[in-house]
């Protein structure tokens, strides 16, 4: 009978340490990621740049203030190419019953040259600053931020597509489990 009941106490210690240690698992869950200023993430990737490039201070300094300029163009004129997305949306939404498949040829023309046109000064934009990159860096410097860039934006691409991602919905072909 003493034997019984040790059992039965091990196994309700057993079971309300499991149940505290999932009430920890979930309090961080919980945690909110800190969220950066778009300043603060235009630094860590100057940083990250400057680092992978390992400038020395002098190129450093000469770097950083171009390559910051640069990034605040780059986020401007993808702000101009969003805002001009939602407005398409919105625009859209006005019109009774509109979808996306009832866009005359006209609106769909406007959106295709819009798109030309926003891809036409991204280009712009890039040639610039290559020009002022060049007066600091090296063609093969220069060469490895837009690989470093690109793989950034790819593995951001990656990561908001992810269908474990709580905010984000899965794909159509994955079921909710």
């Amino acid at each position: 009978m003493k034997t019984r009941i040790v059992y039965l106490f091990i196994a309700l210690l057993v079971a309300g340490s499991q149940v505290s240690l999932f009430a920890q698992q979930q309090a961080d869950r919980t945690k909110k990621k800190p969220r950066f200023t778009p300043e603060q993430m235009m630094e860590m990737q100057t940083n990250r740049i400057v680092k992978a490039l390992a400038l020395d201070d002098a190129t450093t300094a000469k770097f950083t203030p171009v390559y910051t300029q640069y990034l605040k163009d780059l986020r401007e004129c993808r702000a101009e190419a969003w805002k001009q997305m939602k407005q398409d949306k919105a625009e859209a939404g006005k019109q009774p019953g509109a979808k996306k498949e009832m866009l005359t040829d006209a609106e769909v023309e406007q959106r295709i040259k819009d798109r030309f046109a926003h891809s036409r000064k991204m280009l712009d934009l890039q040639e610039k600053y290559y020009t002022e990159f060049r007066k600091v860096l090296s063609p093969k410097q220069i060469e490895k931020i837009y690989q470093m860039e690109k793989k950034h934006d790819g593995n951001r691409m990656r990561k908001d597509m992810r269908p474990d991602s709580k905010d984000r919905k899965p794909f159509p072909q994955q079921k909710n489990r």
